[in-house]
């Protein structure tokens, strides 16, 4: 594993265990060059999976652009980073036992609505405005007029 101080090629596991919700490995590294030390995660891919954009392009799956969404959504709102990981684990999980090789970010934005929706409504909201492109403050209201709906009823 190249070291992200010093770019050497070669590092030492120091620490390996499971994180909290058993989907990835976490591995405590010291570098043989610099002797600075970093975490890396190591986390099961079964496939690899393209993302269909809105404009039909098509790229890699990145699981840190759906954990980077999710955490902007979540900020100052309490909310663990363990759930947050969670969160996103699920959304991937989905992904990848569909068993397709495509999915729509459409798709995928909408699983990370349904996770948030769960999880935290401010979370929710402020996601759904960036997601769904909201223009002014009466998009927000008449969301957030059916988030409260949902939640009362």
């Amino acid at each position: 594993m190249r070291c992200p101080f010093c770019a050497h090629d070669n590092s030492q596991v120091k620490d390996s265990r499971p994180t909290e919700d058993n989907t990835a490995i976490r591995r405590r590294r010291q570098c043989e060059g610099c002797g600075a030390r970093f975490t890396t995660f190591e986390r099961v891919q079964l496939r690899e999976i393209a993302v269909i954009k809105s404009d039909d392009s098509r790229q890699h799956f990145e699981r840190a652009k759906i954990e980077q969404s999710v955490s902007l959504a979540c900020r100052k709102r309490g909310i663990s980073q363990e759930r947050i990981d969670q969160l996103v684990s699920g959304v991937q999980r989905q992904i990848e036992v569909s068993g397709e090789a495509e999915v729509t970010s459409k798709a995928i934005g909408e699983m990370v609505m349904d996770g948030l929706r769960q999880l935290d409504s401010v979370a929710y909201i402020r996601f759904a405005s960036v997601y769904r492109e909201f223009c002014d403050a009466r998009d927000f209201e008449e969301f957030a007029g059916t988030v409260r709906d949902v939640a009362q009823g």
